[in-house]
């Protein structure tokens, strides 16, 4: 239902000059280099849900739907969900939420960070083997920590607004391959957030890419409720197709 949305609004925004391009982008998140939680931060306690539990290995995908108008004007909408789960035991007790975890009981952690993203960008180099643009991203986040035992189960949600600075460059040493970096950004006061896509794409025909390459998801927040930052990584491959 919701990737018919996302494809519904980029329709809507179609023009007589508008290329469709579709990127689904799939493959495994291959670890988190950190995940740091304090919930409430002014009384909670610390803990690196990457170094204090251990995961597996997490098959992910993310849809971009968007529209090149003209050869220099790109919007598009983008559906990216996150789930992951720690298992294992704190070493020592655990204040989370408002409710204590005793040290060397199992638990499981649930990490939610999904993200909705509508992005405006424009080119301003383009030649036979360049394109590089920057413009603006608007995101919804929708992030859920859950910490569950046999006798307590609790969360923290947090659904929210972020401004990101988006940028792309690509390179084309020949026909089919290319050289590209991509991402959104934008570091502040009380948070900062990265997602960046560093690979290469062989353009297998016209209408049809296979990209494949590194995803990291770096950043978070600061402030009276929450601290909370992590670091995930991704082995990424996908399909751009021209419509």
């Amino acid at each position: 239902m919701r990737i018919r949305l996302i494809i519904m609004l980029m329709l809507a925004c179609a023009s007589a000059h508008a290329q469709l391009i579709l990127d689904v982008e799939g493959g495994v998140v291959t670890g988190t280099s950190y995940n740091k939680v304090r919930i409430p931060n002014a009384d909670g306690s610390l803990v690196n849900l990457a170094s204090d539990l251990s995961s597996d290995s997490k098959a992910f995908y993310r849809i971009r739907a968007g529209y090149l108008i003209g050869k220099r004007h790109f919007v598009s909408a983008l559906y990216a969900p996150l789930t992951l789960r720690y298992d294992g035991s704190f070493s020592r007790d655990v204040l989370f939420n408002n409710l204590n975890f005793p040290a060397g009981q199992p638990l499981t952690v649930h990490y939610k960070f999904n993200s909705y993203r509508l992005t405006y960008r424009y080119d301003f180099v383009l030649n036979g083997r360049w394109r590089v643009g920057a413009g603006l991203t608007g995101k919804i986040r929708d992030a859920d920590v859950r910490f569950r035992n046999e006798s307590e189960d609790t969360h923290y949600d947090n659904i929210g607004f972020v401004p990101l600075i988006n940028f792309y460059a690509s390179y084309k040493p020949s026909y089919r391959w290319m050289v590209i970096l991509e991402g959104d950004a934008l570091a502040a006061r009380a948070g900062r957030a990265e997602d960046i896509f560093g690979g290469l794409s062989y353009q297998v025909n016209n209408k049809l890419g296979i990209k494949l390459g590194y995803r990291m998801l770096e950043g978070g927040a600061d402030n009276d409720k929450i601290y909370n930052f992590s670091w995930i990584n991704y082995a990424s491959a996908g399909l751009l197709i021209s419509l």
